[in-house]
């Protein structure tokens, strides 16, 4: 399918979509308690980026929650591709930490809050960990996975032709793995997103997620709604950059060798 046809598509199912929750807002189809129509959620818009919620400006909640994520994905990533390449190249490594990796990773993060606050305490120190361990560990398992993915084929005809260790792993195993790297990593960010109104929950008074679920405790739906899409729109967002830069750094991913 041509990207021009995609779009148009995507455009005009989002349209609908819009569509048909104003007009079921507007007849009521739904109690509008439980799904307030885009008009509403205008007019709240408008107040939000005019007062703020809880006295702090709708940019400065959107930045604190960026400021969290992008700086836990900042270091997971750097953390998690190196070791999970180790991971993926030594098998002594591998069966020593996959057992504890393999049993963080499915683990709600949500039931790690109790620890982080006794650990960390309230601050911003433990918002961070929660964000950074849901991210690093599927980092980490997804770098492990790309090594091994990798064609024993070439690593062998590298080795015939006197390649060393290291440019084994520059010229072969790297550039093969890039864009699985780029595909774990966007998975990870997605997992690590989605972990930040846990995150937000350890004594915030400000971001997304806190909005969210403050908003939640007083029924005020339309600005649950609004921090819905906000989250969402910035986890789009971050994936088209994520995607760009594969496509920039990675331009030969998806194509035949």
């Amino acid at each position: 399918m041509k990207a021009v046809n995609h779009v148009a598509i995507s455009v005009v199912s989002v349209t609908l979509f819009f569509l048909l929750w104003q007009i079921a807002g507007e007849r009521q189809w739904v109690d509008p308690l439980l799904l307030p129509p885009l008009s509403d959620l205008a007019e709240t818009t408008v107040e939000l980026l005019h007062d703020g919620y809880r006295q702090v400006p709708l940019w400065q909640h959107i930045a604190i929650s960026l400021a969290r994520a992008l700086s836990a994905f900042a270091v997971a990533i750097a953390c998690g591709i190196p070791l999970g390449l180790l991971m993926g190249l030594s098998e002594p490594i591998a069966a020593a930490l996959n057992p504890f990796v393999q049993f963080l990773r499915p683990l709600p993060k949500i039931a790690l809050i109790p620890l982080a606050v006794v650990w960390l305490g309230i601050g911003e120190s433990s918002k961070f960990f929660l964000i950074f361990i849901a991210t690093f560990l599927s980092v980490v398992v997804g770098a492990a996975a790309a090594v091994e993915r990798v064609g024993g084929a070439r690593i062998r005809v590298a080795q015939s032709l006197g390649a060393s260790r290291r440019q084994i792993f520059w010229r072969v195993v790297l550039p093969e793995t890039l864009p699985e790297l780029f595909t774990s990593v966007r998975l990870s960010i997605g997992v690590g997103w989605t972990s930040l109104i846990a995150a937000e929950l350890v004594a915030a008074t400000s971001g997304l997620g806190w909005m969210v679920i403050n908003a939640s405790a007083y029924l005020r739906t339309d600005i649950v709604m609004i921090g819905i899409l906000l989250l969402g729109a910035i986890g789009y967002m971050l994936d088209l950059a994520i995607v760009g830069l594969q496509k920039w750094l990675v331009p030969w991913a998806g194509k035949d060798a």
